[in-house]
């Protein structure tokens, strides 16, 4: 995306990385906790872009702050399920970080605009 706020350009890098991940999560977690962990994460993507584009961001950006929690849920229940070794829940958890802190700086800004 040209001129994409940084949060676009960090939670699509985040994305294929975690895709690449769930992937490879054992065959009884796949139809469960892996089409959640996944479906959520596009969710959250999915959501950015309508707030990119969207008149009354804060609401959006708000939900996005809310999937960003439910992921790191449920990304610990995989690694409580040991389909996510510590290494790579650990990664997880600073990317979604990242993430929120890039989304509450956002919404802050639209609260200053307001």
């Amino acid at each position: 995306m040209r001129d994409a706020p940084t949060v676009f350009v960090h939670w699509e890098r985040f994305l294929g990385w975690l895709l690449d991940h769930t992937e490879k999560f054992p065959k009884r977690l796949r139809f469960t906790l892996t089409n959640r962990i996944d479906n959520l994460a596009l969710d959250v993507f999915e959501q950015l872009v309508v707030a990119r584009y969207s008149r009354d961001r804060q609401p959006v950006l708000e939900r996005v702050n809310l999937e960003l929690e439910t992921l790191r849920l449920l990304l610990r229940v995989a690694h409580e399920r040991r389909a996510l070794d510590t290494g790579a829940f650990t990664h997880a958890c600073e990317e979604i970080d990242a993430a929120g802190r890039m989304v509450g700086g956002w919404i802050r800004h639209q609260r200053a605009q307001a």
